[in-house]
């Protein structure tokens, strides 16, 4: 619950966001995913590497994502195979979707900055492009929020990485996410939040 005094714009989006996974078959003007993209671009990243790449699906190519992902979700056990179908109706649903992938651009020249073994400079860096990444995908989510629309960040599609980088056309890059982004079908509200005194303590 956003303290009154400190009530804003920006917190309201914050506080406000949750996942959607049904949409409306409105269309999203590219205007409005141009702000999004816009916004993902602003977030930090580490040296501003900005080693992220955004990569904007509809139509046929969203079909065509939609097949890959119910024909690999045979491959899986039942739990991981049921939230991959799942995922793939949340995609089928919305107007756009945004894949998310790392170029590994500060892996590769990260090392020349510190004088740190190979694989020590591989892990750092990686997490540093993850989290860049991370910070960009929450950027977009809390804008399309602002602008009236819903998001959802599907992680289930991990599993399947390999070749839904190989369809986004980055097959050597890192695989982030896949963001549906539309008009939620339905008001929803998200999941109660732990109270702070559970997750966050002083030192």
């Amino acid at each position: 619950m956003i303290n009154p005094k400190h009530k804003n714009e920006t917190l309201e989006s914050i506080f406000s966001r949750h996942s959607i996974r049904n949409f409306t078959d409105q269309p999203v003007d590219k205007s409005l995913i141009d702000t999004i993209l816009q916004a993902a671009n602003q977030a930090p990243s580490a040296h501003n590497s900005q080693s992220w790449r955004f990569v904007t699906i509809e139509g046929n190519k969203k079909r065509e994502l939609t097949e890959l992902i119910n024909n690999k979700a045979a491959d899986f056990p039942r739990t991981s195979s049921a939230l991959l179908r799942m995922s793939s109706r949340s995609i089928s649903s919305a107007p756009v979707i945004i894949g998310v992938t790392n170029t590994g651009e500060l892996v590769r020249h990260g090392k020349d900055m510190f004088q740190i073994d190979e694989d020590s400079a591989h892990d750092f860096f990686r997490t540093m492009e993850i989290q860049n990444s991370a910070a960009a995908v929450e950027n977009m989510m809390i804008a399309a929020t602002s602008l009236g629309l819903g998001t959802v960040w599907l992680g289930i599609m991990f599993l399947i990485k390999k070749e839904v980088l190989e369809f986004l056309g980055e097959p050597n890059g890192e695989f982030m996410a896949i963001i549906p982004v539309g008009y939620p079908k339905r008001d929803a509200k998200g999941p109660k939040k732990r109270d702070l005194d559970i997750i966050a303590k002083k030192l």
